[in-house]
């Protein structure tokens, strides 16, 4: 019988790597691999620049199968984040300047991008990362497209994602890349995730990204957009809310949240209409109602905006799996 063809996807360890880094798309790759139907499997390894034990930033050993000078270039090479990314090894930037372009795939998950950025891979390149590390990549590396946004991007050969669990994200968008959508929805079901979240999904909500407002009444309002999102939203009667004329409420508003009244609403309206369209069977026109668009069409065009595909594809795509309901006796 012969052998199943393979494909390598090798992970770099360090001193201070985030170990969930490492393992969630390694559990990915792994699970796929072991997926009956598949036309190839992955062979994983995990290397070391000596080959040593290396010592997670939360104190977890992991123990490299070889040293990075014993490899080939793989496949697929995951570079992860963690707090060693602030004090990186010049040999490991070395390695990866030289080893890293005979990858066919390049990945980073979360401040990973800082180590390729050095290494000088992402000049040129749109990328990611963690949100708290954005305007830092940016900064220091200026041949780099920063979108802070999106819990992961994929520009050509090369895919960077946000913290942690949009590492897992990427790993499944590969798999289901490499294998086909059916292979990836069985690993996201056996890790007991979703096989939803688009690459170009906000790494935060509304209300995270947008600041507090300091002042109550402002505050008042932002919980009353996020819990109202079907209402009259407009400008005037947010500022009747806030006991504040129209001009002085936009201006406030922005100043203390970093972002206007109307962005703010387009943001809550959207990520309602998204968790509407993930874990309910209502209908596209209810939806469009409820979340404050009016109609079907005015939400099919926010959402092409936004996330680039119709409601309709995107709950196609997205929403979590239905389990049917006994009938009761």
């Amino acid at each position: 019988m012969p052998e199943q063809p393979e494909r390598t996807v090798l992970i770099v360890l360090f001193d201070g790597v985030q170990s969930l880094d490492v393992t969630g798309p390694l559990e990915v790759f792994a699970g796929a691999g072991k997926s009956p139907g598949a036309p190839f499997t992955y062979r994983i390894r995990t290397a070391s620049l000596d080959g040593a034990p290396v010592r997670t930033s939360s104190g977890l050993t992991l123990v490299p199968d070889r040293t990075l000078g014993d490899c080939r270039p793989p496949h697929t090479l995951i570079v992860p984040g963690g707090e060693g990314t602030r004090h990186s090894d010049a040999r490991l930037i070395e390695w990866l300047g030289i080893h890293a372009p005979g990858a066919q795939r390049l990945v980073s998950v979360c401040s990973g991008a800082l180590l390729l950025a050095e290494a000088g891979l992402l000049d040129g390149h749109r990328a990611t990362t963690h949100w708290s590390l954005c305007e830092t990549l940016a900064r220091d590396h200026p041949g780099v497209a920063v979108d802070p946004d999106p819990i992961f991007v994929r520009d050509g050969r090369i895919a960077t994602s946000a913290g942690v669990t949009a590492g897992i994200d990427l790993a499944l968008a590969l798999v289901e890349e490499d294998l086909g959508r059916d292979i990836a929805l069985n690993v996201a079901r056996h890790l007991v995730v979703f096989l939803r979240r688009p690459g170009n999904q906000a790494q935060f909500s509304a209300q995270l990204s947008a600041q507090t407002a300091r002042r109550e009444p402002l505050r008042d309002v932002q919980q009353w957009i996020t819990e109202h999102p079907g209402g009259d939203l407009s400008v005037d009667a947010l500022a009747a809310r806030a006991r504040l004329s129209p001009r002085q409420f936009a201006r406030a508003f922005r100043s203390e949240t970093g972002t206007t009244p109307g962005r703010y609403v387009d943001r809550v309206r959207l990520e309602h209409a998204r968790r509407l369209l993930e874990d309910t069977d209502d209908g596209v026109e209810q939806i469009s109602r409820a979340c404050g668009y009016g109609t079907a069409e005015a939400m099919r065009r926010a959402f092409v905006k936004a996330v680039g595909t119709a409601p309709a594809e995107y709950r196609r795509r997205f929403s979590a799996p239905r389990t049917a309901t006994a009938p009761r006796l």
